[in-house]
């Protein structure tokens, strides 16, 4: 018996059913993300091949005292690291058995890879998820049936979704969870047989296939708007025109708030989350060609995203994102070879560009007081909003009511 791992779920497990999500999300204010990135390293310079990376490249862990030093750490991809050692060797301890479970990336870029993980690796990434049905879905309060419709099996995204919304169960949300996977007919009769019994039903899957899913549906005559459709999507970046068509075809109230997108890999699970405010400014910037153009100096518009630093922590090289994190495969400075960056909101500061939005008291996130970071990249970008509220008088319409009906929903007055 490995007696390590069963105290490591249950501490996992106990801390994220006791620990509020406003907590979990305040934890940065408390604790520096380039201190925790440093300890991070530390940690992993044990791990066998991590080890031998450095030791190939002539750098003692000692060494590294500073976050200045940190940053001049090599990077790791694929090629130089993944792929060069066991998987055995990748884990803590070069034990592979710590992982209780192992996925296989899709293989988009070359052959597909095994990435083990620990249940416990699944818990700091559940809060991507509650993020969302709390403060998006407002899950905690309704009646929520969340069909999982990713391919099921070795591939990540499936599996992952699915121990995510249960965990969510499990911390007291009145969630269900099925799981009809990527097959049509099964989901159309679980959303027609089932989606009355409760408030809303969310639909997780990957975008294109959603949207089939939805118009196959509307060609059959189901009505979608009868289930309060909202919709988790990842695996493509989308333009806002799309959110909107999709949105109007299952009946969607407000486009802030009734969809989300994940940023995730095989290699790190949820890297970020879409919030109603970075859709709120991603729909800003859709209109607005010119002023997305001097933010991002792209044409094409990005995914933006919010993250934790301190569960993921990013940094910017050659306008590519790197990111250092905890997993069953723990991966510092990693080169996911995504184009993108990091922005941050503070203070009084403006977005770059001259978009005029500044932090105000009176407009929150979600409704609910929430959270500083976000990313942006080409496929995705991360922009860091500091804890402050944020306003744009030119955000849409849409935007600012839903705001304006969240808080008053929340307060007691609508």
């Amino acid at each position: 018996m490995l007696e390590e791992q069963r105290h490591q779920a249950l501490k996992a497990f106990q801390e994220f059913l006791t620990t509020p999500l406003e907590a979990r999300l305040e934890r940065y204010q408390h604790n520096s993300p380039e201190s925790a990135a440093l300890a991070l390293f530390s940690d992993v310079a044990a791990v066998p091949a991590y080890r031998a990376f450095l030791t190939e490249r002539g750098i003692n862990p000692l060494s590294i005292q500073t976050f200045q030093d940190f940053q001049k750490l090599p990077l790791v991809t694929k090629e130089n690291y993944l792929l060069r050692h066991s998987l055995a060797d990748l884990c803590r301890n070069g034990q592979l058995e710590m992982c209780d479970m192992i996925a296989v990336s899709s293989g988009s870029t070359g052959k597909p890879t095994f990435w083990p993980r620990f249940w416990a690796d699944e818990l700091q990434i559940v809060t991507r998820f509650e993020q969302i049905f709390h403060d998006s879905f407002y899950a905690d309060t309704r009646r929520t049936l969340a069909t999982i419709c990713f391919t099921l099996g070795t591939w990540v995204g499936g599996m992952y979704t699915t121990n995510c919304c249960r965990y969510l169960a499990s911390k007291g949300y009145p969630i269900t969870v099925i799981t009809p996977g990527n097959n049509k007919e099964e989901i159309f009769r679980v959303v027609q047989e089932l989606g009355t019994a409760f408030d809303q039903v969310v639909m997780l899957g990957y975008p294109p296939f959603l949207k089939d899913v939805i118009d196959s549906g509307i060609t059959r005559g189901i009505e979608w708007e009868r289930y309060q459709i909202k919709l988790v999507m990842a695996g493509e970046v989308f333009s806002e025109e799309w959110r909107s068509l999709v949105g109007e075809r299952v009946g969607a109230k407000n486009h802030c708030y009734d969809s989300a997108s994940l940023y995730g890999t095989a290699d790190a699970g949820v890297l970020g989350n879409e919030t109603p405010l970075s859709i709120c400014i991603r729909r800003f910037l859709a209109e607005n060609p010119d002023a997305a153009r001097a933010l991002f100096n792209e044409s094409r518009l990005p995914t933006l995203v919010q993250y934790d630093p301190l569960n993921r922590f990013f940094e910017v090289q050659d306008n590519t994102l790197l990111f250092s994190g905890d997993n069953g495969i723990p991966l510092i400075r990693y080169h996911i070879a995504d184009t993108g960056g990091v922005n941050s909101l503070r203070g009084d500061a403006q977005v770059p560009g001259g978009l005029g939005i500044r932090p105000s008291g009176d407009v929150t996130a979600s409704g609910r007081k929430r959270y500083p970071f976000t990313a942006f990249c080409l496929r995705f970008w991360a922009l860091q909003f500091h804890r402050f509220l944020l306003r744009c008088k030119y955000l849409p319409r849409e935007c600012h009511s839903g705001f304006r009906a969240a808080n008053d929903q929340r307060m007691g007055n609508g």
